[in-house]
């Protein structure tokens, strides 16, 4: 089929294209050109027109808690008063501890309808809980499988139960990953753990070795907020990074979420050793967690990508979030120009993430897109189209969104989703989980 907007944007480090479209064949783009030379080379193909709107790359999720969402609006006496009281006093009993598959599910289930419906295609997910519900991935890997998104699950792995909570956690993300890679498609598993303060040095070199004989990315949370450099320093004399480099881990295979408070030593270890990096820049507000340096990081070339951390799941109000919170933490309206903000939105994300061949409409890569209206209050041009659409879109303005080459969402909708149903679902499991905080 050919689709043909007013405006394309193959990679966002290019100049949107006005009048040019693509062609798809299969799960790819098979060509790119102005519209009316498409017209001319494939005059037998189905056309969609798409006349005042923006065709893109869809936007990839690189870091989300799919059940995050069941903690939105939960019941508390007081709000926590740092980032350890958000995790011992409530996220780890009221939310993580209370999970299980039926909740997973209905979370899963409707966040996908989210992101689908704010154009994204890809993402990758973090699920926390104790070992306590073995095979969760798989009944995730069912709903995301459903909605037809690309996916990346993993399992949190800790220790903060027990070192054999721990291992189980471990075996859990390694079958899964075992499993993808047989089956094929568009899920896919990594290897995952969370902390230096809740995971030994064994158990962190073993979760590194597990991803390492699979080839696939080790991820974890890594200073999201004072807390855990304070308790590298205490416990190991060193900072977070600099005691991952001491372990030997540290490496293009390593995803470091959050970073968001660095040492300037901490900074050179990823940028000298390749480590990939997601930002996610409401939730660490929201948590209290600060503001991370990444216009430092983009400027030393570290792999990056954005992520709604499970908070927020309309992706352009992550990347405003993004574009507008570094020009008043840094004083200086010029660090994060809309058009990086949206490359680490889309390809920025997939290389963060591991995804390949995602995150450009060029020929050979996949066809996973959106159709945005262009209706804005003043004229589109080259010059001004990604700030046009950082600032002055939202999910509301998605009209079409395809993955791997097959359409998700049709104007407006998302194919194939009572949100009704799904969303009376999520409020019962919800009510249950809220259960355990009255």
């Amino acid at each position: 089929m050919l689709i043909l907007p007013s405006w394309l944007i193959t990679t966002p480090h290019q100049p949107p294209r006005p009048d040019w479209g693509v062609r798809v064949l299969g799960d790819r783009i098979d060509d790119v050109a102005p519209n009316t030379e498409l017209q001319t080379r494939y005059p037998d193909d189905v056309v969609v027109p798409a006349d005042g709107h923006i065709l893109a790359p869809g936007f990839v999720n690189a870091h989300t808690h799919l059940y995050g969402v069941l903690a939105h609006g939960i019941p508390l006496d007081k709000a926590p008063s740092d980032f350890w009281a958000f995790l011992a006093d409530f996220w780890w009993p009221l939310v993580e501890d209370a999970l299980d598959h039926e909740m997973i599910c209905a979370a899963t289930d409707w966040v996908c309808a989210e992101m689908l419906r704010s154009g994204i295609t890809g993402f990758y997910d973090c699920l926390e809980a104790p070992y306590a519900i073995p095979d969760a991935l798989f009944a995730q890997k069912e709903v995301v499988d459903k909605r037809g998104l690309r996916g990346i699950l993993s399992f949190e792995a800790t220790e903060r139960v027990s070192p054999e909570n721990g291992r189980l956690g471990l075996q859990e993300n390694a079958r899964f990953i075992d499993h993808c890679r047989a089956e094929g498609g568009l899920v896919q598993g990594l290897m995952c753990f969370h902390t230096t303060f809740t995971c030994s040095a064994e158990f962190i070199r073993r979760a590194f070795a597990l991803g390492q004989e699979r080839g696939v990315l080790t991820h974890m949370h890594c200073n999201e907020g004072v807390h855990e450099p304070n308790y590298a320093l205490e416990h190991f004399g060193k900072r977070t990074l600099e005691y991952y480099d001491e372990l030997g881990v540290t490496g293009p295979h390593m995803l470091a979420s959050q970073c968001v408070q660095l040492s300037e030593r901490e900074r050179t270890i990823i940028a000298e050793r390749g480590i990939r990096v997601t930002h996610m820049p409401l939730s660490n507000c929201e948590v209290g967690g600060g503001i991370a340096p990444v216009p430092e990081l983009t400027a030393a070339g570290v792999t990056m990508g954005l992520g709604s951390d499970g908070y927020i799941n309309d992706f352009f109000e992550v990347m405003r979030g993004a574009f507008l919170i570094h020009k008043a933490h840094r004083l200086n309206p010029q660090v994060m120009p809309a058009h990086e903000v949206f490359y680490l939105a889309t390809e920025g994300g997939a290389r963060a993430i591991g995804l390949e061949r995602v995150g450009r409409l060029e020929p050979g890569w996949t066809a996973d897109l959106q159709i945005i209206a262009g209706d804005f209050p003043t004229p589109a041009a080259a010059h001004n189209l990604y700030e046009q659409l950082v600032l002055w879109r939202n999910h509301t303005h998605v009209r079409d969104v395809m993955v791997a080459g097959v359409w998700r969402v049709r104007g407006g909708e998302v194919l194939g989703a009572d949100l009704g149903a799904m969303r009376a679902r999520a409020h019962e499991a919800a009510r249950r989980m809220w259960a355990r905080a009255s």
